[in-house]
């Protein structure tokens, strides 16, 4: 059944990287494409002028400014990662009978702490004897928490996706028997390292722009290449776009949550560098994540694959794992396909926000 039209304000603040912004970005996207009505508030919504350069008909953009506008509230209210909508629209939120629907949309995390807080409710006092109620929904990976954004026909396009055709639209051409590898990273002292570790087989990696593209630049300086290694830099790109990356490449190297997130639907290959956090607790989301998908998995597939992707997290960089290149791609790439499968059989992040605000799906 279809789902019921009903209004949506999707709140979001631009912390850097823009990675909340692609999350926020998608949710509206995917809500809208099942026949909501979505105002998305941001703060500074330049960097859709190359991720969603199309926009989105079902998609009503809102300048978050301050003073904010002053617009009623929907019937669901979305705040992603905490960014606390103005006080005067929550003020409007409890004068309204009934209160719209508050989710307070968290970050995504394998910590075994997502199925203990996912869809607990927090008490937000408003005015003297007038609270509201926000419940925290919490992306993750098993079926007791809010799932992954996945739009509906995504895995479809995957399996109809044309390699060649979409590489020959891009100006991308690999040689005979070279690999294909994307770049999407965050600063990262083992770069060079990890160059070094690709430059021992064929491979073209394909560098996205922005922080990746210039972390290459520090690395190889003028050179362009490097043993068996070819350098092949994108512009931006947009969401559609990336994602067909992501489903071209062998090897897939991303960061954040989105790129993360998409990897995983991609099935291929890919290491995943964190947000990183002084005092390390990125490590502790990237080990609660390998426990989850290393779990029953062959040691000789999961030791290397984990110290791989450890030491691409470290902070300060350790060396990485020169001594065992990189995991065996045929299972490894096994590994991901089953992944995504089961991942594949729950429901999606979107079609639990509908089943919980009320609607049929």
């Amino acid at each position: 059944m279809a789902a019921m039209t009903r209004a949506w304000d999707v709140f979001c603040r631009v912390i850097d990287n823009h990675g909340d912004l692609g999350v926020a970005w998608r949710l509206s996207a995917d809500l809208a494409a099942r026949g909501q009505q979505v105002r998305l508030w941001v703060d500074d919504a330049s960097a859709l002028a190359w991720m969603a350069p199309h926009g989105d008909p079902g998609v009503q953009l809102v300048a978050w400014t301050d003073p904010a506008p002053d617009l009623a509230p929907a019937d669901v209210v979305v705040e992603c990662f905490g960014c606390d909508p103005p006080q005067r629209f929550v003020e409007r939120m409890a004068a309204m009978t009934p209160a719209p629907v508050w989710i307070n949309l968290e970050y995504l995390s394998a910590e075994p702490y997502v199925e203990r807080s996912h869809g607990l409710p927090s008490p937000v006092q408003v005015a003297p004897g007038r609270v509201l109620e926000k419940r925290f929904h919490f992306p993750g990976f098993t079926a007791e928490t809010g799932g992954l954004l996945r739009e509906p026909g995504l895995l479809d396009a995957r399996r109809g996706f044309d390699r060649d055709r979409w590489l020959q639209a891009q100006g991308i051409a690999a040689l005979p028997g070279e690999r294909l590898a994307s770049l999407f990273c965050y600063a990262n002292a083992a770069l060079p390292a990890l160059l070094g570790m690709l430059a021992a087989e064929p491979t073209l990696l394909l560098v996205t722009a922005g922080v990746a593209a210039g972390e290459v630049d520090r690395a190889l300086g003028a050179m362009r290449d490097r043993g068996a290694l070819r350098i092949q830099k994108l512009p931006y790109l947009t969401q559609h776009d990336y994602d067909r990356l992501l489903w071209a490449c062998d090897l897939n190297f991303v960061r954040g949550e989105d790129s993360f997130v998409r990897a995983q639907w991609a099935g291929a290959p890919f290491v995943w560098q964190a947000y990183p956090q002084r005092d390390g607790a990125h490590r502790v989301k990237v080990d609660a994540y390998l426990d989850r998908f290393l779990g029953g998995a062959d040691p000789a597939l999961a030791a290397p694959l984990r110290r791989l992707w450890v030491a691409w997290n470290a902070s300060p960089a350790a060396a990485l794992p020169a001594a065992d290149p990189l995991p065996a791609m045929t299972a490894w790439r096994a590994r991901c396909e089953a992944w995504r499968d089961a991942l594949a059989a729950q429901p999606d992040l979107v079609t639990q926000l509908l089943r919980y605000t009320g609607h049929p799906s």
